[in-house]
């Protein structure tokens, strides 16, 4: 069966699945321009269900464009899951669905221009532990763009650790001064001293640099506008060890702890498997997976 021929079996089915659970959206992943020309000749195009879910930077024709939302997500490598649960925080985020909707989602293998998948997900429901999910605290803090450009950088940093070699790291965002006081400075702050607007993540410099110093102990301390403040600080808190949070070492321990004792949001990245994990108030509400490229342990 021609590629075009299966993905028009699929999202008729995805369609009609949708309809039949009452779902409120179709989630549809295309990872190349190739995969976005064959979607666009597709008549099942016009469903406005239908929200396209592609890679960051990636061209899309402007017949699509025009006529459709899209998602857009980190452009490397992630598990399926991962890939949903990020594509469900910017959908919430972008006011495309709302935290309770039940979706349906197409998507194959990440880098491949075929589709292989159904999926169907009530996000009203609890996910399992194995793959935690629950953004509904997360999306009321005005600072969720923030959570979302660190977690960016931190799939990173999980996928490909820096030269070569693994790494685990920590970022604190959210209310500095509640922060700080909750922690103290383990290095040289290597952000003292620089003005605002030359610490911002939304910069390729400061991203690097973010990139190089995960390297160092201690965690990233970035306000509620995305500006790093401080590197280095080791976390005072420590928490004791619920069941979510069994098996998991220090670094998330401490992380999740200061989440329940100030106005922050923790993203931690594992140094023995890259996954990306997200606290809020102590629990785990996302886990992500990049999937390992160049790293070497």
């Amino acid at each position: 069966m021609k590629i075009q021929d299966q993905t028009t079996v699929l999202i008729a089915n995805a369609l009609r699945l949708a309809r039949e659970t009452d779902s409120d959206k179709v989630f549809l992943f295309l990872n190349s321009e190739q995969s976005c020309e064959v979607f666009s000749n597709i008549e099942l195009v016009k469903d406005e269900s239908i929200v396209l879910v592609i890679p960051k930077e990636q061209e899309v024709p402007e017949c699509i464009k025009n006529e459709k939302t899209i998602i857009h997500t980190w452009y490397g490598n992630q598990s399926r899951f991962s890939r949903i649960k990020y594509a469900f925080m910017q959908a919430v985020l972008q006011h495309v669905i709302q935290p309770d909707s039940k979706v349906v989602c197409i998507l194959g293998p990440w880098g491949k221009d075929h589709l292989d998948t159904i999926t169907i997900h009530d996000l009203s429901l609890s996910w399992s532990e194995e793959f935690p999910f629950d953004p509904r605290s997360l999306i009321s803090k005005n600072f969720f763009h923030t959570v979302i450009a660190v977690v960016d950088i931190a799939l990173d940093i999980g996928a490909l650790g820096r030269e070569g070699k693994s790494v685990g790291t920590t970022f604190i965002i959210g209310d500095v001064e509640q922060i700080i006081k909750s922690s103290h400075q383990a290095i040289f702050n290597p952000f003292k001293g620089y003005p605002d607007d030359a610490r911002g993540i939304t910069s390729s410099e400061v991203v690097e640099s973010i990139k190089e110093l995960s390297q160092l102990d201690g965690a990233f301390i970035i306000s509620e506008q995305g500006i790093v403040k401080a590197a280095g600080r080791h976390l005072d808190a420590v928490s004791s060890v619920t069941i979510q949070l069994k098996g998991l070492g220090s670094r998330h321990r401490s992380a999740a702890s200061i989440t329940m004792h100030c106005e922050a949001i923790a993203v931690v990245v594992s140094e023995s498997t890259g996954r990306v994990t997200i606290f809020d108030e102590g629990k785990i509400i996302a886990a992500l997976d990049p999937v390992i490229c160049t790293r070497v342990v």
